[in-house]
């Protein structure tokens, strides 16, 4: 009798044993997988990650938004000659130079609306080198290794009661439903920030014709800082990473089974929070509103 009740135990054991070690396996390869398409994803310009999005975006921005830019120029140079003439006594010290100091905007401005894709993508260009830069300095390996990390565990598992791996087994369901969940948050932040980018630079040329009129100029220098921070995002999520890696690698997962796997949820936990901040940290260093 006892030698059966031993055996349906140790059965029961098999069956709970190998549902964590699934569990974990598959908990800890998304993550993995998934923390290690962040680099990859930051560290791309946006013609580099979809050029058939970047090019629908260029596209209406030639043919929609330029045509309203151009107005915009007229206005504002419009504008601006008429505050340049009534400015000093209503044309009795009018400046003859002045004219030239008008031309010049107007050439500026009208330069900076046909070149307004090559200076964008310039911005997320210097925004690529520093963000692969990082990724040099970040030398630490986001990856845990399941395997190593498994074997270990399958000794401590097989000393357990049945009732202490049926814990287990419902605390891996728990935290691989978490992981998945962050793991689409992590998705999001990413698709989002590169969505962002797009819908940025779509409008670029408006705010690039108002940067020569000193009333209306703030709206092209807050754009201009709106795209730093938009590309410089991707460093502070580098940062992110390096962070988490650096929280991992110091992990034992052996030793206290339970402990390590809440550690693991909760520093992805962060990692996926941190990342979703990095938007208004950037905007608020470049001072973008």
């Amino acid at each position: 009798m006892n030698t059966i009740i031993e055996r349906i135990t140790e059965a029961i054991k098999d069956i709970l044993i190998g549902f964590i070690t699934s569990g974990m396996g598959d908990m800890f390869t998304e993550v993995n997988e998934k923390v290690g398409t962040i680099s990859t994803q930051v560290g791309q310009t946006p013609q580099g990650w979809n050029g058939s999005i970047f090019a629908l975006i260029q596209s209406l921005s030639d043919t929609v938004i330029v045509p309203i830019a151009g107005m915009i120029i007229s206005f504002v140079l419009c504008y601006e000659l008429i505050t340049m003439v009534t400015q000093k006594n209503n044309f009795h010290e009018f400046e003859t130079f002045n004219l030239f100091i008008w031309v010049f905007k107007a050439y500026i401005a009208i330069y900076l609306v046909s070149n307004t894709f090559n200076i964008t993508m310039a911005v997320f260009d210097v925004g690529q080198h520093v963000v692969n830069s990082a990724s040099g300095v970040i030398s630490g390996t986001t990856e845990i290794d399941a395997t190593s990390a498994i074997e270990g565990l399958i000794e401590t598992m097989e000393e357990m009661e049945v009732g202490e791996l049926f814990l287990l087994a419902l605390e891996t369901m728990l935290i691989s439903l978490t992981m998945k969940i962050l793991s689409i948050i992590i998705t999001v932040v990413l698709y989002g920030r590169m969505i962002e980018i797009y819908l940025t630079c779509s409008v670029a040329p408006i705010p690039f014709a108002t940067m020569t009129n000193k009333e209306w100029g703030n709206i092209g220098t807050n754009y201009l800082k709106g795209l730093f921070a938009l590309a410089f995002q991707g460093f502070f999520m580098m940062v992110c990473v390096g962070i988490y890696a650096i929280l991992v690698n110091s992990m034992t997962i052996s030793s206290n089974i339970h402990g390590a796997m809440f550690s693991i949820a909760a520093y992805t936990v962060i990692l996926a929070f941190s990342l979703f901040k990095t938007g208004s940290l950037s905007k608020s260093v470049f001072n973008a509103h």
